[in-house]
C-alpha cells in the first residue's frame, strides 16, 4: 500500500525525477499524490487528491525547486482521499517532511498528548503524528537521525518512515518495520523508494533495507544502521537485472501471480483493524432483529463464506442475497429494524450501491466492507470496515477476496462475543487460530505453486470442470470455478457435492475434471461419498485436502494439500489459494493474459 520515493543529489532539480518515479508507482495507491523538495532553506510542497497524472495537470508537479526531495502516491486507509490527508504531512513549523506507508496503531493516543502539548493538525492521517514527535525531539538538540531513531520508540504498529528537514537539506532518513523500503545508490546520488522501479532508470545497484534497520541517505553515499544500538551495517548493492516493466511486477511476470503472493501480508495487515471499528459495526447488528448479506461476484462468495462463519461462531444465520436482485427479492420485507451488511472490493459496484440505497429507503442500518477509503459505499453506509489489501491490478480478484474473509471472521468473532454466544475461550482460541492464518497461506502457497503448473499441464485443454465442495467448501468451490472461468476461459461451474447428483452428473464422463474442496471438517465423510460417486462414472478427480490426508489422496488422481488443522470457519482461506493458482496457470497456458481478461473490468460500474 502507497507508494514512497525519496531522492537526495548533488546537482539539479530533483521534482521531474520524483514525478516519474511517483507514476512509476502508481500502482501502489492512486488517490492522492504529493511531493515537497528543499531549496533555499525552505520547503516547498504540491500536493492533491486525485491520479498522478490528472494533479499534474493541475498543479505541474515538475516545478519545484531543489535537488533533494520527498514524493508518496496514497491509498487511503486513514482519512479520505483529500487534499489534506494527502502526504508529505509537516510539523508545525513546516521545517520536516515525512512520508509513510503502514499503520501506527496508536496513533489516536499519540494525537490526544500532542494536541495537548500544543501541536496543530491538519489532516486525518495516522502518519500526522510522525513528524510533530520529530519537531519535539530536534527542540531537545537532536538531529533529525536521531529524533526519527526515538520516534520509532514510541509508535507501534507497522512503518516505513522517510523523513527530510529544511534545517539539515543534504540529508534524508529511513526506516522501516513490516513496510518494505529499498535503497538505489547512484553516482552523485541516493535514492529510497518503496518498490524498486521508482528509481530503476537512474540506477539497478539496490540495497534492501531490513526491519530495525535505519538510512541516511547524502549525495556521497548511503549509512546504515542498526536502529536500536546505531552499529553500523555494510551490506554490498545487488544490481538489478528485470526491466522497469518486470520491476513494478516485483519480478512476477503478471499481477495477478505478484498478488497472489501478497496474501500473507494482507491478511496481516487486515488483522490489525481497530477493534473499535469492529466493536461498533457488532453492536449494530446485534440491535438489529435481522442480519442480511449482499454483495457480486468474488464479495458474494466472502458473503456466502461469511455466512458460515456468523452461524459457526456468532449464533446467526444471516439472509443472502445477489445486490442485483436485492431490491426485487428482499422488496418490502426489509423494516428499519433490519441490518444490511454490503461487501464490495472497490466500493463502486452499481448493484452493491443499488441494493445499499434501497435498504436506506427502507430504513435499514447498513454496515459497508470495503477495500477503497472514501468510494461511494463508505458515503451511504452507516459503519465502514475497511479491508487492507492495498491496490489490486489484477482484474481477477484474489488478495480482496482474502481480506474480506478476514474481516468477516474478525466481525463474526466480535459479534459472537457481544451476543455472548459461547464461553470467551471459545473466541479467544478462533482469535488465534485467525492469527495464524497468514502463515498457514503462505505455506499454502510455497507447498502448491509447482503442483498447479503441473496439473495445468495435464488439464489445459478440457472444455468443462466441476467443483464441488460441502458447508463452508461450496462457497471455495464457487470462487475456484468464478476464477477459472474468467482467466483461462475454461467452463467451470461450482455447486454443492450434495446438489451435483441432482443434474450435474449427467455432464460425467470419463476423464471429466472434478475439483472437490476437502477440509477435514464434518462434512468430509458425506464428500468422500461423493467422490466415489464420479470415480465410478471415470470422471478425473482433483482434490485440495489437508496434508497426510492419506484416504482421501488415494481415491483422487491430483491432489493439491494444505495445512493441516485448520478450523472450518476459516477453511476458506488456505483452500481457495490452490485454485487461484491453478487458475493462473491454466490462463498462462492457454496463452492469455491473467490480468486482463476479456469482457472484464475491475470495477462493475454499470447495472
Amino acid at each position: 500500500m502507497c507508494g514512497i520515493i525519496g531522492v537526495v543529489q548533488r546537482k539539479g532539480l530533483v521534482a521531474p525525477f520524483l514525478y516519474q518515479a511517483l507514476k512509476r508507482l502508481e500502482y501502489r495507491g492512486y488517490d492522492s499524490v504529493g511531493v515537497t523538495t528543499i531549496a533555499n532553506g525552505k520547503l516547498y510542497t504540491k500536493k492533491d487528491k486525485g491520479k498522478i497524472e490528472e494533479v499534474h495537470k493541475r498543479l505541474n508537479l515538475d516545478d519545484l525547486p531543489g535537488s533533494i526531495g520527498i514524493g508518496h502516491t496514497r491509498w487511503a486507509t486513514h482519512g479520505i482521499p483529500s487534499m489534506y490527508n494527502a502526504h508529505p504531512h509537516f510539523d508545525c513549523s513546516g521545517k520536516i517532511a515525512v512520508v509513510h506507508n503502514g499503520v501506527i496503531d496508536n496513533f489516536l493516543e499519540l494525537r490526544r498528548e500532542l494536541a495537548g502539548r500544543g501541536h496543530r493538525f491538519n489532516s486525518d492521517t495516522d502518519t500526522e503524528v510522525i513528524p510533530h514527535l520529530i519537531e519535539e525531539y530536534m527542540e531537545e538538540g537532536l538531529n533529525i537521525v536521531e529524533a526519527v531513531r526515538q520516534v520509532t520508540k514510541r509508535i507501534r504498529g507497522t512503518y516505513a518512515i522517510v523523513a527530510m528537514t529544511a534545517q539539515e537539506p543534504e540529508k534524508i532518513v529511513c526506516t522501516r518495520d513490516g513496510n518494505p523500503l529499498v535503497i538505489g545508490q547512484g553516482d552523485g546520488a541516493a535514492y529510497v523508494s518503496s518498490d524498486i522501479p521508482a528509481f530503476l532508470p537512474a540506477t539497478n545497484n539496490m540495497i534492501l533495507l531490513l526491519d530495525g534497520e535505519i538510512a541516511t541517505l547524502t549525495p556521497d553515499g548511503i549509512r546504515i544502521e542498526n536502529l536500536s544500538t546505531g552499529e553500523v551495517l555494510t551490506r554490498d548493492p545487488i544490481k538489478i537485472s528485470w526491466t522497469a516493466d518486470q520491476a513494478q511486477k516485483g519480478g512476477y511476470p503478471h499481477f495477478m501471480l505478484k498478488e497472489i503472493h501478497e496474501q500473507p501480508e494482507a491478511i496481516r495487515n487486515t488483522l490489525r483493524i481497530r477493534q473499535e471499528v469492529l466493536d461498533a459495526a457488532a453492536e449494530i447488528i446485534s440491535k438489529s432483529d435481522r442480519l442480511f448479506l449482499t454483495a457480486m461476484g468474488t464479495s458474494g462468495h466472502a458473503a456466502l463464506a461469511g455466512r458460515f462463519m456468523f452461524a459457526s461462531i456468532a449464533g446467526i444465520l444471516p439472509i443472502f442475497e445477489i445486490a442485483s436482485d436485492f431490491p426485487d427479492t428482499v422488496g418490502d420485507v426489509l423494516q428499519p429494524s433490519d441490518c444490511v451488511v454490503a461487501i464490495t472490493q472497490s466500493g463502486e459496484t452499481s448493484d452493491t450501491i443499488f441494493a445499499v440505497k434501497h435498504a436506506r429507503e427502507r430504513g435499514a442500518k447498513v454496515l459497508a466492507l470495503t477495500n477503497v477509503v472514501g468510494s461511494s459505499i463508505t458515503r451511504a453506509a452507516d459503519r465502514t470496515i475497511i479491508t487492507q489489501a492495498g491496490p489490486e491490478i489484477g482484474v481477477a480478484a484474489t488478495k480482496t477476496f482474502m481480506v474480506q474473509l478476514t474481516a468477516l471472521a474478525l466481525l463474526s468473532i466480535a459479534l459472537g462475543r457481544r451476543m455472548e454466544a459461547r464461553q470467551a475461550s471459545f473466541f479467544d482460541a478462533k482469535s488465534e487460530a485467525l492469527q495464524r492464518m497468514p502463515d498457514i497461506v503462505s505455506e499454502t502457497i510455497v507447498r502448491n505453486e509447482e503442483v498447479a503448473r503441473r496439473v495445468a499441464e495435464r488439464y489445459h485443454d478440457r472444455g468443462s470442470f466441476l467443483f464441488l465442495g460441502r458447508g463452508i467448501s461450496i462457497a471455495t468451490a464457487l470462487e475456484g470455478a468464478l476464477k477459472l472461468k474468467e482467466i483461462s476461459y475454461n467452463h467451470a461451474e461450482g455447486y454443492s457435492a450434495g446438489e451435483s447428483k441432482h443434474g450435474p452428473i449427467a455432464l460425467i464422463e470419463p476423464g471429466f475434471p472434478v475439483v472437490f474442496i476437502a477440509p477435514r471438517d464434518n462434512t468430509r465423510d458425506r464428500l468422500m461419498g461423493n467422490i466415489m460417486e464420479m470415480r465410478a462414472r471415470g470422471a478425473s478427480i482433483i482434490s485440495v485436502i489437508e496434508r497426510n490426508d492419506k484416504e482421501l489422496a488415494s481415491l483422487s488422481d491430483d491432489v493439491f494439500e494444505v495445512p493441516q488443522n485448520v478450523d472450518a470457519e476459516f477453511s476458506t482461506m488456505p483452500f481457495v489459494v490452490p485454485l487461484q493458482l491453478l487458475s493462473y496457470y491454466m490462463a498462462t497456458k492457454r496463452g492469455y493474459d491473467p490480468d486482463k481478461p476479456r469482457n472484464l473490468a475491475k470495477s462493475v460500474t454499470v447495472l
